[in-house]
């Protein structure tokens, strides 16, 4: 009876609140993964520096993220989600501040890296991800699917707004706005966030354990096979993402439409996120990956053919289509096949492996592009990657299915 009477909490209208509150937090703190891809002609010339070496402030960015990711992840899972995300509003709100005072690119890289993405933005995305997991049993995957569309909603509503607030008070000023409305809106909703899950104490903690050996490996196998997954998909995925503007420019199409096709694909990949979320609460994590993999690996080879400005566009929602429930099936496999009380970690090293797979794709691309002329390589490249992605995700389903257990 008591069981029930948690699991019954997981969805009670709190569980709601919750999630459109998580929702929120990812959308708004999602500033500090886009605001600095605005800016970064106004930062070159702000600095007199290349275009590269203003690119760095989004790589540290994003190697924070997904490194701080653990750490905040870890935290999470020892103290609930509310601390990590009041201290993560605040250092992403002082790194903003910090970042529009910078007279150097090395004090920019810092505040970028070391307050908005290791502090900041790590502790708005896994273990808020992780956290939704433990309020919700029958809808886990749609909820999920949810909140982890705030990061794909914030790369559609922050670059407009960036863009103007840039366009009317520069570079500088955006950057201090931006980090003030983050701190007023971020601590209020992170104050919402003050209970515990149920699902962690008495008897339903105990019939949502895990099994000890999953899959019928140790818990640190399958955990490296899940972040070798992470970056063979995120590999390929990046190699769209990263350079379709480019390679629409390359076939002779105007950068705009190059523009609207990458908004497309992040359109779409909000609706897939949604759509296979209620998958996988139909037929599992696994199955939901193995079926993101193989769509995705199609999308990819009816690119390389593909000139014509119409079918890009069209290619383009079919990719954002297949791509966007690979991620969020990670989370619904590791609640499945871990304990509960380690998924804010778990959760956050797959997900620190899915951001290194984006940054080594996009950086892949480039240098075969480099090397090649032509972006034909690149494409095989992406393609390799989700094989082997496929090949794990394939495995992994035939084992729990060899061992009767839900994939």
């Amino acid at each position: 009876m008591a069981a029930d009477t948690a699991l019954e909490a997981r969805e009670s209208s709190y569980a709601y609140i919750r999630l459109v509150t998580s929702l929120l937090l990812m959308t708004i703190g999602g500033a500090g993964m886009f605001t600095v891809v605005v800016a970064l002609k106004p930062l070159a010339a702000e600095f007199g520096a290349s275009r590269s070496a203003a690119a760095i402030a989004y790589a540290v960015t994003t190697v924070g993220f997904g490194v701080g990711g653990v750490l905040m992840g870890r935290w999470a899972d020892r103290v609930g989600v509310m601390l990590p995300a009041l201290f993560g509003s605040v250092c992403l709100a002082l790194g903003f501040v910090l970042a529009g005072r910078a007279e150097t690119m090395w004090q920019l890289y810092l505040a970028q890296g070391l307050l908005i993405g290791f502090f900041g933005n790590a502790a708005v995305f896994a273990p808020l991800v992780a956290d939704i997991t433990h309020w919700f049993q029958r809808r886990r995957g749609i909820a999920v699917a949810i909140v982890i569309s705030g990061n794909y909603l914030a790369g559609t509503v922050w670059p407009p707004i960036t863009q103007y607030c840039i366009d009317a008070w520069g570079w500088r000023a955006s950057f201090t706005g931006i980090g003030l409305f983050c701190l007023v809106t971020m601590l209020p909703l992170a104050l919402l966030l003050h209970r515990r899950p149920p699902g962690l104490d008495g008897l339903a903690q105990a019939q949502d354990a895990a099994p000890a050996r999953p899959l019928a490996m140790a818990p640190r196998t399958l955990q490296v096979l899940l972040c070798c997954a992470g970056v063979g998909c995120c590999v390929a995925m990046a190699m769209p993402q990263t350079h379709i503007v480019a390679h629409a420019s390359d076939l002779g199409h105007a950068a705009q439409r190059g523009a609207e096709m990458l908004a497309l694909m992040l359109g779409t990949g909000v609706v897939s996120r949604l759509v296979f979320g209620l998958v996988s609460d139909r037929v599992g994590g696994l199955r939901t990956l193995l079926a993101g993999s193989v769509l995705q690996c199609a999308a990819l080879i009816l690119f390389m053919p593909v000139d014509g400005l119409t079918a890009l566009y069209l290619i383009s929602a079919l990719f954002g289509l297949s791509q966007g429930g690979i991620v969020p099936a990670y989370t619904i496999v590791i609640r499945a096949f871990f304990p509960p009380r380690q998924a804010g970690w778990r959760i956050g090293t797959v997900m620190m492996f899915t951001l290194v797979g984006m940054g080594l794709g996009g950086w892949l691309a480039g240098l075969l592009y480099d090397l090649t002329g032509s972006y034909r390589v690149a494409f095989v490249n992406a393609i390799a990657f989700n094989l082997m992605h496929t090949a794990i995700a394939a495995t992994l389903l035939s084992r729990a299915r060899r061992l009767g257990v839900r994939g």
